[in-house]
Formats: structure tokens, C-alpha cells, sequence
């Protein structure tokens, strides 16, 4: 309230105390006076007095009033609501509470005991990194399935890129994943010895059943095994529902880490809730063999083209590529502060714990400078972990990326760099375990913005960037269960994300004059809760089937 005000305010209230003081205590001379100016100044003091409360009721009003807002504060207050719930919503995908991953057989899915033929064998050599060996061996006791074969357990690749000499139980929990697949595919551990002779064989990329059926089977009926080389994504994308749900079954429950890995896998997710309550993860994919391999330009010059070119002659198929080109298709990995300042542009603040999954950065700390300036609590297995609890891990990349995987799938928020296999099968898997927020760059926007950065408003350029990412954050899919067969089953498992009741209903509700609709298939398809609590599948020692890792 601004000194005038005041004043004017105390003014008027001497005035009306003023009046009504002359009105209670008058002098009683005044009594004396003739009745006719008596009446007269009756009615004016009385007058007089109205008008005073008046004025003082008037004062105290103005003084007690808040200020009046201005459109410019209301347009304040109004983004400020806006910005609070927008950071409420970037830990939780909208309506995933409808959806939830079902994966159980339908009643005509055949077991093992029934549709295993005796004397008939399926070896697999997987290929790639850890993830790409994933989807091997999971499309391997789909294959074996539909071969009608017992599955030897798969042969890793120890002589790709990577040199990881580890074998599947070094890796993977091999007792579990036996016993959890037996109501399915038979699997052992070696061939026995009646079955030594053994016939190789490749399948070409995305070999359908019929495929199957025509390229292998014959072999069986010549040889007791058959080994099916560099087995990865030779299993077509396109299966019918109960392939697809024996593929979720492997894939989420029966693939599992082994005990010394889950164990430090949760060592780390632990340090990093003690941190934080919220945590993001990001698979920064900035590593020499992923930049060379994408053919991109990051400004490093003449030594970057160098250092980058020579990496990529280990890929003899590889063919050169043009940069820019590459660049304007949303193919380059954003780098590490484009990264940073995407997701700030999404609403996360500088107070946000990261937790970086990646192997040898390119640049070393040089490049991760820019993302740590926006970004202070950047974090890493090495840094969260002393040298002695990684020792065991650190010889191996895949027990590395082992641990990284499983930080990954547990954090409340997992942005991928790139498209490649770890991203695919953790956006699935987070899709199947409650939708999860999965941030994957729409790059291909995303780039044509960052090249124009300098010529916007940051309020124009983060409008931008959160309308470019609609889609991208890991959301449940429009008609998720109506056969929208987007991408990669192993990154969006349609055939294994089932509607909850609330869900039905309303689209039924909202639907019931089409004669069209039909939301019989996952009645079907008994629900496959993720806690599994009435699968007749083994469960753990405490009584859930888990499998998560």
C-alpha cells in the first residue's frame, strides 16, 4: 500500500471517530437550545455519523483487501501450475494403470510333454553383443517349439567385437531358466550321446513357422540334431498369439541373470534410491564402436574421421556413409549435450540423479562435460561401486552390460541414446512391467531443432521438443491391444499387453454401437498378472515367480 493510501486511511478514520464522539458525548449546553435547532442538529450529527462508518468501514475494507491480480500474474501462476504437474507426469506414463502384461498360453497352446518328439535336438549358436544374444535365445525355445525339439541350452558368442569368453551360466541363471521353460520347450544342457553327429545350418532373417518347416524340419528326419548358426533375429516378427506369448514367457520370466549379477544389480539400484527417490537412467550409447558403426560426424576433425574410420574396417559389410545424410534421417545418437538439453527442455531439473549404462565414452570426460554442466549427479557402476565389488564383472562386456541392464529396467525413467538391441528389449520389457517411462529421441526431428537452436526462444524450443517426443516417452500405444503391430515384437509385445476391466468397459461402453468391436481375445486369454501369483509355472523362494532379470 503505497504512503498516500495511508494517509488518506488515517484521515478517514480520525473523521468518523471524530463524529462519533460528537454524536454519544455531546456537551449539555447544546441540550439548552430551542427545539427547532435541536431537530436540526439532531438529524445532522446523525447524518454525520452514518457517513463516518461508512468511510471507516470503507478504510479497514481497503486495508485488509489483497492487491489486485494483474493478467501478467495470473499468466505466472498458470505456467508455474503448469510446470509442477508437467514434472509430476514425466515419472509416470499416462493411463499405463490400464494396461498390464499378460503372457499366460491359451487353452489350446500344446505342452512340452505332448508336442516334444523324442530324439530330436536343437542347438543354437547365438550372436552379437549381450542383447543380441537375448532375442537369439529367445526366439530359439520359440523355434524349438515349433520344430518339436528339445532345446540344447544356447552356445554364446565368445568371437564377435566384444571377446567375452563367458558362457550362458556364467550369465544367466541356466537352472531356472530350465525348470520355468519345461511346461513348454524340453531344454538340456548338453547332447546326449546317442546324438553326436550334428548337421549346421543357417535360416535366413525373419523365418516364419512355414519357413521353419521347410528348411529344417526335413533335416530331422536325417539327423538327430541340427545346430542353427549366427542365430539372431532369425525368427519372424509376425508370429500367432501363443508363439508370441511363449516368447514374452522366456523373455520376462524365464531369462533371468544369475545370482552374482542380480545381486550386484541390486547393490546399485539400491545406492541409487539412497540418492535420490527418482532416478533416470541413460543408455548414452556414445561409445567408439556405436559412432563409427553409425557412419556420423560429431566435430572431432581430422582425428575423429581417423580414429572412427579405422574402427569401422572391422566391419568388412559396412559401407561408407555420408554423414550429413545420416544426420538428417535421425540416425546419428544425439550426443551427450544434446542429451542433456533435451531433457531439460522436457522439464527434468539440474537436482535430477542420472545414471549413466555405457562402456568407454567418446571423448572421455571432454564430452561428458557439457552433460554434467546440466546435469551435476551424474553417476556410473564404477562410481557407485568401489573396484573390489566390480572385479569379478569388469574382464567380461557382457557381465558389464549385465549390471547396466538391470539398473536400467528398475529406474523410474530409462532414456535411450540410439534404437539398437538393449533399447529395444528394455522398452519392451517396461512396456510389459506397467508401461515405465522409456524415452527413446524422435531424432529425426529432434536434429533439424538443434541445428536451428540458436535462432528460438527457450520457451519455443522446449515447446518444440516436448511435442516432437509425444510418442516417444514410452506410453501406452493408441489401440494398444487392438493389433498395433508397431516395430520390433521384442520392443512393443502387443500379442502381451492386456486391457485391465476398467479399460474394457469403458471401450466397450464408449463403442457399443459398433457391431464391429470385439474384446473377446483376452478373455480368452486368462489374464498373466505381472506378480504371476496363479500360474502353476515353478515359482521362488518366496512363493512369486520373479524371473525379472
Amino acid at each position: 500500500m503505497t504512503s498516500k493510501n495511508k494517509n488518506n486511511k488515517h484521515r478517514d478514520e480520525l473523521i468518523g471517530l471524530q463524529i462519533l464522539e460528537g454524536l454519544i458525548f455531546r456537551p449539555r449546553r447544546h441540550r439548552r437550545q430551542s427545539h427547532r435547532h435541536h431537530h436540526h442538529h439532531h438529524l445532522l450529527h446523525l447524518l454525520s455519523a452514518v457517513c463516518g462508518c461508512l468511510l471507516l468501514l470503507f478504510a479497514a475494507l481497503s486495508f485488509l483487501s489483497p492487491p489486485p491480480i494483474t493478467t501478467a500474474n495470473h499468466q505466472q501462476v498458470m505456467i508455474g501450475e503448469r510446470s509442477i504437474s508437467r514434472r509430476r507426469q514425466l515419472w509416470t506414463s499416462n493411463q499405463s494403470n490400464l494396461f498390464h502384461g499378460c503372457s499366460k498360453p491359451s487353452d489350446t497352446f500344446t505342452s512340452a510333454e505332448i508336442n516334444t518328439e523324442p530324439n530330436r535336438y536343437l542347438l543354437i549358436a547365438a550372436s552379437g553383443g549381450l542383447n543380441q544374444q537375448r532375442t537369439g535365445i529367445v526366439d530359439a525355445v520359440v523355434a524349438a517349439y515349433i520344430l518339436k525339439a528339445t532345446l540344447v541350452v544356447p552356445k554364446l558368442d565368445q568371437e564377435s567385437f566384444w571377446k567375452d569368453p563367458s558362457n550362458f551360466s556364467e550369465i544367466f541363471d541356466v537352472d531356472w531358466f530350465m525348470t520355468f521353460m519345461s511346461k513348454d520347450v524340453k531344454i538340456i544342457k548338453e547332447l546326449p550321446q546317442n546324438a553326436t553327429k550334428v548337421l549346421s545350418t543357417r535360416v535366413p532373417r525373419k523365418c516364419n513357422p512355414k519357413c521353419y518347416e521347410t528348411r529344417v524340419l526335413p533335416i530331422f528326419n536325417k539327423k538327430h540334431a541340427v545346430e542353427l548358426t549366427k542365430f539372431d533375429y532369425r525368427l519372424s516378427n509376425l508370429l500367432e498369439d501363443d508363439l508370441q506369448k511363449l516368447r514374452c514367457r522366456v523373455n520376462y520370466h524365464g531369462l533371468r541373470f544369475n545370482d552374482p549379477i542380480r545381486d550386484m544389480g541390486r547393490k546399485l539400484v539400491e545406492r541409487m534410491r539412497i540418492k535420490s527417490k527418482h532416478f533416470i537412467a541413460l543408455h548414452l550409447r556414445y561409445e567408439p564402436d556405436m559412432l563409427a558403426f553409425s557412419g556420423c560426424y560429431y566435430g572431432g576433425g581430422e582425428k575423429e574421421t581417423k580414429e572412427l574410420s579405422a574402427i569401422r574396417k572391422r566391419w568388412k559389410t559396412l559401407h561408407t556413409k555420408d554423414p550429413e545424410r545420416e544426420r538428417r534421417h535421425g540416425k546419428c545418437p544425439l550426443s551427450p549435450e544434446e542429451v542433456g538439453v533435451m531433457l531439460r527442455a522436457l522439464g527434468f531439473g539440474e537436482e535430477i540423479h542420472i545414471y549413466v549404462a555405457s562402456g568407454e565414452i567418446y571423448g572421455g570426460e571432454e564430452a561428458l562435460a557439457p552433460l554434467k554442466s546440466l546435469f551435476p549427479n551424474i553417476h556410473t557402476k564404477e562410481s557407485i561401486a568401489i573396484k573390489e565389488e566390480l572385479a569379478q564383472f569388469s574382464p567380461y562386456s557382457s557381465r558389464m552390460a549385465a549390471l547396466d541392464f538391470i539398473v536400467c529396467d528398475e529406474s523410474d525413467v530409462f532414456v535411450t541414446n540410439n534404437n539398437g538391441n538393449m533399447a529395444k528389449i528394455l522398452s519392451g520389457r517396461r512396456r510389459y512391467f506397467g508401461h515405465k517411462p522409456t524415452i527413446r529421441p524422435n531424432t529425426k526431428k529432434l536434429q533439424k531443432l538443434f541445428l536451428n537452436r540458436d535462432n528460438t526462444t527457450w520457451e519455443e524450443f522446449s515447446s518444440h521438443v516436448r511435442e516432437f517426443q509425444t510418442g516417444f516417452m514410452g506410453e501406452p500405444l493408441t489401440n494398444e491391444v487392438n493389433n498395433t503391430k508397431k516395430g520390433e515384437f521384442h520392443e512393443n509385445p502387443w500379442s502381451c499387453i492386456c486391457e485391465n476391466s476398467e479399460r474394457r468397459t469403458s471401450r466397450s461402453s464408449s463403442r457399443s454401437s459398433k457391431e464391429d468391436v470385439d474384446i473377446s481375445n483376452d478373455e480368452v486369454l486368462s489374464e498373466y498378472e505381472t506378480d504371476l501369483s496363479e500360474t502353476e509355472y515353478p515359482d521362488d523362494e518366496n512363493g512369486i515367480l520373479q524371473g525379472r532379470f
